[in-house]
């Protein structure tokens, strides 16, 4: 197959990647607001895809830069290209089936278990660029301690500033306050997200010959990436939120713990700082695991038996088993790529 047709098919298999992040990760986005009745399901969905979209004009490339050095492969451009789209078929796989269990696993430690597993099944470790990854793999639990750790504490402002403050009129207050918190927090799902996806397709044109990778011996940077590919990577993601993810949902704003608009707020803005803060970092973090911890974060606050601590535990599962399930699916795909001689 020629080489710029597999460039063609990875880069459409990316932005079906990011759509299905889009609605997998939905829940992330909108699960406080639904669960606390501020807003619908559907208009909840529409007003997150808006800001995943926003998110374009306030961030730039960094992520994408760590992503696009995830793997280093030796043995062609028509290999590399391979590895990329067997990564994101593991990638995909797995966030279709956490999806269809109503699981919220990371789509980003998905993809980077997808890109590490077919990288290795093709070249070996020599494939992982470590340095790279290491950032990532630090976040897995810096990313919910500090959602946990900064909803805590502000719902311990929140309660202390509004102590004397008849509750029906805290409840009217931050039902409003929800509506802000829930756009920075879709700002900054889809400034991290997005970005993964730009950065692989990104990648994969330079593997094609699309673009002009870095020179070594004339110091050349390498092409920077297009700017229509931030476009149809936030548009794809904010296109997948709006479609939605009820099973998700569910799971987030209604199982783990009862929320009321105040602890919807400060886990929402909570999950915000966190997003912002590694997006600004340049580490792609997990979304999901950011709002998991602040949702649990502020719902211990009130009683820590208000939490289901049996389903918070299905979820920690999830998290273990996303980065070896994915990588397991994506070698499985190159073995059967080279079996056929696909490149």
């Amino acid at each position: 197959m020629d080489l710029q047709v597999i460039v063609i098919v990875t880069i459409a298999a990316a932005l079906l990647f990011d759509v299905i992040n889009g609605f997998h990760d939905a829940a992330n986005s909108i699960a406080t607001v639904v669960s606390t009745r501020v807003l619908s399901p559907r208009v909840a969905v529409l007003w997150a895809a808006t800001f995943n979209f926003v998110a374009l004009f306030i961030f730039h490339q960094g992520v994408a830069d760590t992503i696009s050095k995830t793997i280093h492969v030796d043995g062609g451009s028509a290999g590399y290209v391979w590895v990329v789209i067997c990564g994101l078929f593991g990638a995909i796989v797995w966030n279709l089936l956490t999806w269809w269990l109503g699981l919220p696993s990371s789509s980003s430690h998905a993809l980077i278990g997808g890109l590490s597993g077919a990288g290795i099944a093709f070249g070996g470790m020599d494939t992982l660029q470590l340095g790279k990854i290491a950032k990532t793999l630090y976040f897995i639990p810096l990313a919910p301690i500090m959602g946990l750790v900064i909803g805590s504490l502000l719902m311990f402002i929140v309660y202390w500033v509004f102590r004397k403050v008849r509750p029906r009129k805290v409840d009217k207050l931050f039902r409003v306050g929800q509506l802000i918190s829930a756009g920075l927090y879709s700002i900054g799902h889809g400034g991290n997200d997005a970005q993964k996806t730009a950065g692989v397709i990104w990648v994969v044109m330079i593997a094609g010959g699309m673009l002009r990778g870095p020179d070594t011996a004339t110091g050349f940077a390498g092409d920077p990436a297009p700017y229509w590919i931030f476009v149809a990577s936030y548009g794809a993601m904010a296109f997948g939120t709006a479609i939605g993810g009820w099973r998700i949902v569910k799971t987030m704003g209604m199982g783990l713990t009862h929320l009321k608009p105040v602890g919807g707020f400060c886990a929402e803005v909570a999950g915000a700082i966190t997003l912002f803060l590694a997006t600004y970092l340049k580490i792609p973090v997990s979304t999901t695991h950011t709002i998991t911890g602040a949702i649990v974060g502020v719902g211990s606050m009130g009683r820590a038996r208000s939490v289901r601590w049996g389903l918070a535990a299905r979820i920690v599962y999830a998290w273990i088993f996303t980065i070896p399930a994915a990588g397991l699916i994506a070698a499985f795909s190159v073995m059967i790529a080279r079996f056929f001689n696909a490149w």
